[in-house]
């Protein structure tokens, strides 16, 4: 039995039926000989289904007839003819009210009262199915995330890829993909020895070196140092720095985690550096490269041939004194991640990695990897203002805004909904003050309080003894029904473009337009109405297919969607 999130249960998406239904009209058009079947060979054209920008043009609009026109040697108004005359006499399947032809080659399709009330009514039957899609590219993706140093809390700008990671995998499950969660630190090195130098000169009463970290963390640090720890860092011929440094990484990790579990954040794998080395992943992979003849010493020192890549030099694996690279655990970690199955990598990193993911994919290739299933992310800086100022982040100075931070002053789910509403990719001002209101200026306080208004309309109602119909059947006739339906049937569509995308922006934008539309449907049409009971139970009926979707476009993004504000 399929379970109550199962996609198999949710009504089937619109634009998946108007597409199905352009497909059958073109087989149908060949069949009949309005058409000519595409020359042997000839690759097919996607059938592309979008919404026009203006609702009078329709619910749908394609282009195939465009697209056909080269190939098939005809004008694309004659190919949309002959499509439209089999929509029109049957493989529109009951979907379809009209389908129109418009220059210079659009066919516009309006979808029938009925198929948006059976929507509704599959919407009622399954809610937790609503926006479930069927598989998009099923694969089981590996997406390493966050992978900031132990070295400090988490700043708002590292935390970033918090929220890009993990909205990602929830979009790529949302459409059928296995993702895995991973985080990578480097457990030791030179940051780590700096940040047991800082510790350790705080403990002797010291100042902090040039090149170590300040804060209050580290005081923190260096007031917690258990007192076994310090005197094995200070036994004679012991390495001060590096046995504080693993102690404090150690701690600051739990704090990193700590904090990312308050933001939602959960983690399936984390993943030392020191590990990769440890367990031979290293070795192995420079194995897979002298296999495959990319590899050679010069200078005392071992190099992968990146240049035969396109790159524009080569990159040392092991430095002339034997010591390794970061570049070597990196490549490394590659054969780690496929030898545990995976289908795809997905790396989010700071825009300041740009020049890493070339020598990397290089190594993939030249490892026997495809380079296409080695994926890099680069997300944009955040600016925190506070006032109109911007607030430095410096970890080493001290002077940072922390995840902690931002969650104390803004919520969880502001700071999710702000994150999610904009392109990875793009730099960003996270402007506090906004964040932090409670009105319509904060949009997800005003998603949110469409959720919770509808929450209050149906208690309300129940008070009245009025109950949501198990349907809307007849009620699309009145243009604020007819509107807010038709927003409201594209959650599916929404869902699937931002898998394809790798995207969450549209699930914002798309929230904040549902809330938008309930408002003007609410203030059009009176709800809860006595003196009206079946109007009033279909209308609530609507409703609660609105709370449903905003709910579910909300859980998507692993944002709340509350009763009551």
């Amino acid at each position: 039995m399929p379970s109550p999130a199962d996609p198999a249960d949710a009504p089937e998406a619109l634009r998946a039926r108007a597409q199905a239904a352009v497909v059958r009209a073109w087989e149908a058009a060949v069949e009949a000989g309005r058409l000519p079947a595409l020359e042997a060979g000839a690759a097919a054209p996607v059938v592309e289904i979008e919404r026009p920008a203006n609702a009078a043009f329709g619910d749908y609009a394609t282009n195939l007839a465009m697209k056909l026109a080269r190939p098939l040697r005809r004008p694309p108004m004659e190919i949309a003819e002959a499509l439209a005359e089999q929509l029109r006499s049957g493989a529109g399947d009951g979907l379809l009210a009209s389908v129109e032809v418009a220059r210079p080659g659009f066919l516009n399709l309006r979808v029938t009262d009925a198929a948006y009330e059976d929507l509704v009514a599959g919407v009622l039957g399954a809610p937790g199915a609503w926006g479930r899609i069927a598989a998009v590219n099923p694969r089981r993706v590996n997406v390493e995330f966050v992978s900031a140093n132990p070295t400090g809390p988490l700043t708002v700008g590292n935390a970033r890829g918090a929220f890009v990671g993990d909205l990602l995998c929830r979009v790529l499950e949302a459409g059928g993909q296995e993702g895995v969660r991973e985080y990578y630190f480097n457990d030791s090195g030179t940051q780590i020895d700096h940040l047991g130098a800082s510790v350790a000169a705080l403990r002797r009463g010291e100042p902090v070196p040039e090149d170590g970290y300040k804060g209050a963390y580290v005081e923190d640090l260096a007031r917690d140092l258990p007192d076994d720890v310090w005197a094995t860092a200070t036994a004679p011929g012991a390495d001060a720095s590096a046995v504080v440094g693993a102690w404090a990484s150690h701690r600051v990790r739990g704090m990193i985690e700590a904090s990312l579990l308050r933001l939602g954040v959960h983690f399936d794998v984390w993943k030392s550096e020191a590990s990769l080395h440890d367990e031979g992943w290293v070795g192995r992979a420079v194995d897979r490269l002298k296999a495959a003849n990319q590899v050679y010493e010069q200078d005392g020192a071992t190099w992968f041939r990146s240049t035969a890549f396109g790159d524009d030099k080569d990159r040392v694996i092991y430095r002339s004194d034997g010591r390794p690279t970061y570049f070597a655990a990196d490549i490394g970690y590659v054969t780690e991640k496929f030898s545990r199955g995976f289908d795809h990598l997905i790396y989010i990193w700071g825009v300041d990695h740009h020049g890493t993911v070339a020598r990397n994919k290089n190594a993939a290739q030249a490892m026997g990897y495809d380079p296409d299933h080695y994926q890099v992310l680069l997300i944009g800086w955040v600016r925190f203002v506070a006032d109109g100022v911007e607030v430095s982040m410096s970890k080493r100075a001290g002077t940072f805004v922390t995840l902690d931070d931002l969650l104390d002053a803004v919520g969880t789910d502001a700071a999710r909904w702000f994150f999610a509403s904009r392109a990875a990719h793009v730099e960003i001002d996270f402007d506090i003050e906004l964040a932090k209101k409670q009105s319509a200026e904060n949009p997800v306080y005003y998603v949110q309080y469409a959720h919770a208004r509808i929450a209050s309309i149906l208690r309300k109602a129940e008070e009245a003894g009025l109950a949501p119909a198990g349907g809307v059947d007849g009620l699309l006739a009145g243009e604020p029904e007819a509107a807010l339906v038709r927003v409201l049937s594209r959650l599916p569509e929404v869902v699937e473009d931002a898998v394809l995308a790798e995207e969450t922006q549209g699930i914002t934008a798309y929230a904040t337009e549902l809330a938008t539309q309930f408002h003007a449907f609410y203030r059009d049409a009176r709800v809860v109405d006595p003196e009206q009971p079946e109007r009033s139970a279909r209308r609530l009926a609507l409703a609660t297919a609105t709370r449903i979707t905003l709910a579910n476009a909300l859980g998507l993004l692993g944002i709340t969607a509350p009763e009551s504000m």
